[in-house]
């Protein structure tokens, strides 16, 4: 597996957010990428500005396609928006966010 993009502190927090998939038992198909690999994949597409088709299969991440089809099943279960909320708790609750940068006026 390739060097996750993110701690295993961070993956703690992530990892009961994301919706859990059966796998049929009749004609089960290939095996599924933990979603901590196609997260890596996804952070790497995301991060480097790559076109989805190019992410490097060296990385063990999936194909592309298997990032872009999880990253929008991942946007329709509401997962990021869950995420984006308990992170910010987090923050808050540490003392972590800094308000202090001035916003123009209006």
């Amino acid at each position: 597996m390739p060097k996750p993009l993110i701690e295993d502190e961070l993956w703690a927090h992530i990892e009961p957010l994301l919706p859990k998939k059966r796998r049929r038992k009749r004609y089960a198909g290939r095996r599924t990428l933990s979603d901590r690999q196609v997260l890596t994949g996804i952070l790497f597409v995301l991060r480097s500005g790559i076109p989805w088709k190019m992410l490097p299969q060296e990385m063990g991440c999936g194909s592309g396609m298997t990032g872009w089809r999880r990253l929008r099943y991942w946007q329709r279960r509401g997962v990021w928006t869950k995420l984006h909320r308990v992170l910010l708790s987090k923050l808050r609750g540490a003392n972590r966010l800094d308000f202090s940068r001035d916003l123009a006026p209006v």
